[in-house]
């Protein structure tokens, strides 16, 4: 099938570079590549389980406070659009 494709220059390079190093047409390359994409496993979310059987993400380092809730609260609460 004959597709004309748009790619971004270093997509380009990449392809190009790929079909040169395994002797491939462009197409034929970029066409491995997807093939090689579908056939990858998708990752899994790292999500536990927590002590009260509540479903939680891994731990970034970072913590949400209070004040943290409440200053998005204020920056984003526009009283107008909850009538």
């Amino acid at each position: 099938m004959r597709v004309r494709l748009t790619l971004d220059d270093e997509a380009h390079d990449f392809a190009a570079y790929y079909a040169r190093v395994r002797g491939l047409g462009l197409g034929a390359a970029i066409s491995e590549l997807i093939r090689k994409a579908q056939a990858a496993p998708a990752p899994k979310p790292d999500i536990r389980i927590g002590p009260n059987g509540l479903p939680m993400f891994p731990p970034t380092g970072r913590r949400i406070t209070s004040a943290m809730v409440k200053k998005i609260e204020a920056e984003e609460y526009d009283p107008k659009r909850y009538r």
